[in-house]
């Protein structure tokens, strides 16, 4: 066994890199899908430029959270390397977040 390897083996960030990928890509998205929701939400409410940037900050509020959750709960277990379906998955994942937990408070019930 090489060094490398044995350096990899014992890495808990080596072994979250692909939960680590796919979670990057996802909120790197979702800076430019929060701003442009924020964009038309916040036109659509009152067109001025602070119900924009109270949309914005919410809508990253909830994809920051969103991260934080999806990591907590399903990073372990993430071991297939990122191809784009799985980036989409978990761009979904980011979002939808709350359904996750949902669904899992209501399994335990």
């Amino acid at each position: 066994m090489t060094m490398r390897r044995m350096v990899q083996d014992n890495d808990p960030l080596w072994k979250l890199r692909h939960a680590l990928a796919g979670l990057g890509v996802s909120l790197l998205l979702s800076v430019f899908i929060a701003a442009l929701l924020g964009r038309v939400i916040g036109d659509a409410l009152t067109g001025t430029y602070g119900a924009r940037v109270a949309v914005y900050g919410a809508l990253l509020l909830h994809v920051v959270v969103g991260a934080v959750v999806l990591f907590v709960k399903v990073a372990r277990h993430e071991t297939r390397p990122l191809t784009a379906g799985r980036a989409v998955k978990w761009l979904a994942s980011l979002w939808l977040w709350p359904l996750l937990l949902l669904g899992r408070a209501s399994r335990s019930g």
